[in-house]
């Protein structure tokens, strides 16, 4: 496993992220948070997913009413600790100072320094240091403060040298985020309860503004596009910019923002940022399944189906192998088509089955931790396959 970046580790509720703990995921409910019933169906999907934080909007006293009872009842419902965090904009400090229950029930305030007048910020800091609460200061590249982005651009048109309007506004997204962070120690907010963020909706500019927040101070950092867009343009664009920076030790929690759409839930963010750590062997949630992409030498469709298959049942009896067999999520299974890659492969698995290809003979070995085990024949190669397998995964995690 990959050491993150290190960073002072900052306590969000009873979630520990930075300092050297694993990167935490978060996601954020899109239900109206006054609409108590749908806001804690969503959390406990987040949180079933694997969320470890989740954000709710705060925008108005309705809302700020409905989260002490939200959280009360997730957390009497999940038996695994969750953190939670409220979103404001504009009338924060006038929130929390309206309903302190929602102060007190909170675990960490978002804060954009763009949304947010000096007596906002100096308000949501010192009511944060009062309930001892973390704070993220959220800079976003769509809100943010015009008069950094002003100076740095009048300060450039002086300079002999001036640089582009993207590395003007990469530099004032950073200035913004870094002297909002520094502020707030000034008026007593202690670095172990700072997260900072500089979200930016384009790839090349999300990793160049995380860079340059990494390489000019040591606060944690929550690592994610502004809006990544939906279906494979979200995922991609959210893997890309995600993955350079975790591979770089950069970041101490992630979010995957994808646009809702109607025939996917939620929690497909959770489920992409566990793609994501688990590609860069950050952490490990599920059986990894190699599986070949098909060519002419594979025209058959039997090893697409025993695949399907093998993640089927993953899927199915994951949470219970999980309870039965501690450490099953750190298994390679391989699947493989042909002989050009399948033996070969099948060898760097902990269990593997290479199908045959086009022209070959109607037999699949199976290779058990890196050797040979048994040759599979007949109709039946599928069920046989199954079986070994759970009876690999009894075997060596009981």
């Amino acid at each position: 496993m990959k050491k993150n970046r290190l960073t002072p580790e900052v306590k969000i509720g009873p979630i520990k992220m930075g300092g050297g703990n694993a990167i935490v995921i978060q996601s954020m409910t899109n239900t109206d948070t006054s609409d108590t019933e749908a806001t804690i169906a969503q959390a406990l999907e987040l949180a079933h997913a694997g969320a470890q934080v989740i954000r709710m909007t705060v925008n108005d006293i309705a809302a700020a009413k409905a989260i002490p009872k939200i959280i009360k009842r997730v957390r009497t419902k999940f038996d695994k600790e969750v953190a939670f965090v409220g979103d404001f904009h504009f009338n924060g400090n006038k929130l929390l100072k309206a309903v302190p229950e929602c102060a007190t029930a909170l675990d960490k305030y978002r804060i954009n320094p763009g949304n947010a007048d000096d007596t906002n910020f100096k308000e949501m800091v010192e009511i944060a240091i009062a309930n001892n609460k973390a704070v993220r200061i959220g800079v976003n590249g769509g809100s943010l403060d015009e008069k950094v982005l002003d100076e740095l651009m009048e300060l450039n048109a002086q300079s002999p040298t001036p640089l582009s309007s993207g590395e003007i506004f990469i530099k004032a997204m950073v200035k913004s985020a870094l002297n909002s962070a520094k502020l707030a120690e000034r008026y007593g907010l202690k670095k172990n309860r700072i997260v900072v963020s500089v979200k930016i909706s384009e790839v090349n500019q999300v990793v160049a503004a995380y860079t340059a927040v990494a390489e000019q101070s040591d606060y944690c950092l929550h690592l994610g596009l502004t809006e990544a867009g939906s279906g494979h343009q979200g995922v991609v664009q959210s893997s890309i910019a995600l993955g350079i920076l975790l591979n770089q030790n950069i970041g101490d929690t992630i979010r995957v923002s994808l646009t809702p759409n109607k025939n996917v839930p939620r929690s497909e963010e959770v489920e992409v940022c566990k793609q994501i750590l688990q590609s860069l062997d950050l952490q490990r949630f599920r059986p990894k399944v190699v599986s070949c992409p098909g060519c002419g030498r594979t025209t058959s469709t039997f090893f697409q189906d025993l695949a399907l298959r093998v993640n089927t049942l993953i899927d199915q009896k994951l949470e219970l192998w999980k309870k039965k067999y501690p450490g099953v999520e750190n298994l390679n299974i391989a699947v493989m088509g042909c002989v050009v890659n399948g033996p070969g492969e099948s060898k760097y698995s902990d269990i593997a089955i290479s199908l045959p290809g086009k022209m070959e003979k109607a037999q699949a070995p199976v290779y058990i931790d890196g050797k040979l085990n048994v040759w599979l024949k007949g109709n039946d190669i599928e069920n046989q396959f199954i079986e070994i397998l759970e009876s690999y995964i009894k075997k060596r995690f009981s």
